[in-house]
C-alpha cells in the first residue's frame, strides 16, 4: 500500500471525526494513512518517513486576522517553521503527492510558496465561504481522468469563494452554494497540477464526514489520491 502522512487539526471543524473518516475511504483506494495533529514532528520525518503521500486536512495559521480568533491563539495559531518548509517544498518538487483538502487552503498564511504548492489560498479580507448548506457541485470541460464520468452532485458543505489562485490553475469542478438564486456563483473547488517532479491536487469540499462520505464525493478524494500519487489514468478512472 501508498503510505500517506495525514496532517490535521485545528478549530471550528470536527478533525478528530472527519481525517479518521478521510483515512478510511484513501484505504479503500490502496492508501495506507498515519494521522498525526503534530505538523512540525510529522514534516521533520518526511525526508526519512518513506511517505508517498502527504495529505493536509488542517486548519492551522498564524490566527492574526480577526480578534473573534483570539482566545484560540495561545492553542492553535501556528507558523510552519523553515525547517518543515523545505520538507514539504523537497516532498513534492522531487516527486511525492501533496493532497490539499478544503481547510488546508487557510493553512500556514505566512508561507507565500504555499500557493504555489496547493496552487490556491485563502486570502483575509477577499475570501469566502456561505454557512456551511446545501451545495451544488459540477464537471467543468477539463478532461481530467479524476474527473472523467463523474456526475455532477449535491452537497451540504461550505463553498470556500473567491480563493486567490496560481496563475496555471485550470479547475475541474466547480460548486455554487444555495439554492441557485440569481446571485449565486460558481466558484473553483478542484484542480491538479504537476509541482516539479510531483503532483498537487486540492479540493475544496470536506467540512466534516458528512460532505466527505458524500457517494460522489469519496469516488473524487480516492481517484485525486492516486493522480497525486502518480497512478496510471486507468486506475484512477476505476476507483
Amino acid at each position: 500500500m501508498a503510505r500517506n502522512l495525514l496532517l490535521t487539526g485545528g478549530i471550528g471543524h470536527p478533525f478528530a471525526d472527519a481525517a479518521p473518516a478521510l483515512a478510511t475511504i484513501l484505504d479503500s483506494a490502496g492508501i495506507d494513512s498515519e494521522i498525526t495533529t503534530d505538523i512540525e514532528d510529522g514534516c521533520a520525518r518526511l525526508p526519512s518517513g518513506g511517505f508517498d503521500l502527504v495529505t493536509v486536512y488542517a486548519l492551522r495559521w498564524r490566527m492574526l486576522d480577526n480578534e473573534k480568533y483570539a482566545p484560540h491563539r495561545a492553542q492553535w495559531g501556528f507558523s510552519l517553521s523553515s525547517a518543515s518548509r523545505q520538507a514539504l517544498t523537497d516532498h513534492v518538487t522531487k516527486g511525492g503527492g501533496l493532497f490539499a483538502v478544503h481547510t488546508a487552503a487557510l493553512c500556514f498564511d505566512d508561507w507565500p510558496e504555499w500557493r504555489a504548492l496547493a496552487g490556491g489560498v485563502w486570502i483575509w479580507g477577499q475570501s469566502f465561504h456561505p454557512p456551511r448548506g446545501d451545495a451544488a457541485a459540477r464537471v467543468t470541460d477539463k478532461p481530467h481522468p479524476i474527473t472523467s464520468d463523474v456526475v455532477p452532485f449535491d452537497t451540504v458543505d461550505e463553498v470556500y469563494s473567491n480563493l486567490s489562485l496560481a496563475a496555471d490553475v485550470v479547475p475541474l469542478m466547480t460548486a455554487r452554494a444555495g439554492n441557485g438564486g440569481p446571485d449565486a456563483k460558481d466558484w473553483p473547488i478542484l484542480w491538479a497540477r504537476q509541482v516539479g517532479r510531483g503532483r498537487a491536487v486540492y479540493d475544496a469540499l470536506g467540512h466534516d464526514r458528512v460532505a466527505l462520505e458524500q457517494p460522489t464525493h469519496q469516488r473524487i478524494l480516492r481517484r485525486a489520491a492516486l493522480w497525486a500519487l502518480g497512478r496510471a489514468d486507468a486506475e484512477i478512472s476505476a476507483a
